[in-house]
């Protein structure tokens, strides 16, 4: 059993899957979102799209920093990665503007401050302000904050999306096809809408990211950041404290408690720009947040195999992570986006153009796979680790 599934959770979430099976799927079951007729405005050529997704067990790191440091301005990065996960997961449908938020923090107040909540809520409407300025505009409507220290230990800090989108400029990756080339989009570096070095990490495997890095001392110093039933042996089983300093080339020595916590990179003024120029070109999108670079098979349009035989280097944040962990390179590339968060299908001509409009945004682009004929769903992760098979 991997460690991530002794910690109690489930890269490729077979349980929640199974439990929604019965469900309708929508207009679009290939879609990245689940996306439904026009209720709220009666028109049969829109689509309405609610979507709910949140920074999971990231804030716990963020507890443990900011207990550790005092720095509370990392739960600014927190606002962020909630919304994020979602904005992102929208933008893979093609939706990148006119988006409303309604924000949900769950917090045990003993714990908690204010001034944490302070700082989550401004540090939202702070990030919609900077999306505003790349023609990104979301409303953010408030939302609850509710104080359930029996529920939950630390904090929760989730969100909903909610749009209206013309269906002429969906995209519902049913168009995937033998034949095209998947470019891949870095989720690390620093695009030119960051303010500091981001390490890649996401808001997916956050669990095991904490566990595997950091060292057994502060399961004895804050026991309220993990399930008590859970084996020792499991429990923070790194090496490292949350001030230990790495060295990232081009960037300096950076803290290992804020490259756990570099804020969700959003791809959406990146995205925009390729849809505006690009959307007929573009046949499929995915972000690859839970099950990381296994995530694409749950969205092919038919038998099919995706090959990536040219994978992004994976940044320092995972070396570390796999260093610690003794993790194999199949779990890893199970749990973890690896180095990009962000495929688009395409043709090759198309994909030069968009690697290099990813370039304006200083975002690494890469061609790193294609798709090809098939019997079946299969996806071939290839590298210097050599060969993993996955099928769907």
């Amino acid at each position: 059993m991997s460690l991530y599934a002794q910690r109690g959770v489930s890269a490729q979430k077979e349980e929640v899957h199974a439990a929604i099976q019965n469900l309708d799927q929508g207009l679009y079951p290939n879609a990245f979102c689940k996306l439904y007729a026009d209720f709220l405005g009666g028109q049969s050529d829109y689509i309405n799209i609610m979507h709910a997704d949140g920074a999971g067990t990231k804030s716990i790191l963020a507890y443990i920093y900011w207990k550790e440091t005092g720095d509370a301005s990392v739960w600014k990065g927190i606002a962020q990665d909630a919304i994020a996960m979602n904005l992102d997961d929208l933008l893979c449908v093609g939706i990148y503007d006119q988006i409303l938020f309604s924000s949900t923090i769950d917090r045990n107040k003993l714990l908690i401050t204010g001034d944490i909540l302070s700082v989550l809520i401004n540090g939202t409407q702070d990030f919609f302000n900077t999306l505003k300025t790349y023609g990104v505009h979301i409303d953010f409507l408030g939302g609850e904050t509710a104080d359930v220290g029996d529920v939950v230990r630390t904090i929760a800090v989730n969100g909903t999306m909610t749009a209206r989108w013309p269906k002429s400029k969906l995209i519902t990756n049913d168009l995937i096809a033998p034949g095209q080339v998947i470019v891949g989009f870095s989720s690390h570096g620093q695009a030119t809408y960051e303010s500091e070095y981001n390490s890649g990490l996401g808001s997916n495997g956050l669990t095991s990211a904490r566990h595997d890095v950091l060292s057994k001392e502060y399961a004895t110093k804050y026991p309220e950041t993990f399930e008590p039933k859970l084996n020792d042996q499991v429990v923070y089983i790194g090496k490292n404290k949350v001030t230990d300093m790495l060295e990232i080339p081009g960037y300096g020595s950076i803290a290992v408690g804020k490259l756990l916590l570099s804020p969700t990179r959003t791809y959406a003024p990146l995205v925009k720009a390729i849809l505006t120029q690009h959307f007929d070109a573009v046949k499929g999108m995915i972000h690859c947040s839970g099950g990381g670079q296994t995530k694409c098979m749950k969205y092919l349009p038919g038998n099919m195999r995706i090959v990536k035989d040219k994978l992004m280097e994976p940044p320092p944040i995972f070396q570390l992570i796999q260093k610690n962990s003794g993790a194999n390179t199949k779990e890893m590339y199970q749990v973890f986006n690896m180095g990009h968060r962000l495929e688009i299908f395409t043709d090759s001509i198309t994909a030069t153009s968009l690697i290099d409009i990813a370039k304006t945004f200083n975002i690494d682009a890469q061609i790193i796979g294609q798709v090809e004929a098939s019997d079946t769903k299969e996806l071939v992760l290839q590298g210097s680790f050599g060969k993993e098979l996955f099928s769907y």
